[in-house]
């Protein structure tokens, strides 16, 4: 399990606000909007989380 810390997307480099944050939970990972932080978090299974790295590295 990853620390509690959020981890920001390096390709959110003042973009205008459109910036990811990610951090490791014990079940995978959990995702949130940067400009909306206190509304929600999207969980996601290792599997899934993988799956989606592999995708965004490949496009």
């Amino acid at each position: 399990m990853m620390n509690e810390h959020w981890k920001k997307s390096t390709y959110s480099n003042g973009s205008g606000g459109e910036c990811v944050e990610a951090r490791a939970i014990a079940q995978g990972a959990a995702v949130r909007d940067t400009q909306y932080r206190e509304l929600a978090e999207l969980h996601l299974p290792c599997r899934e989380w993988n799956a989606l790295l592999n995708t965004l590295r490949t496009h």
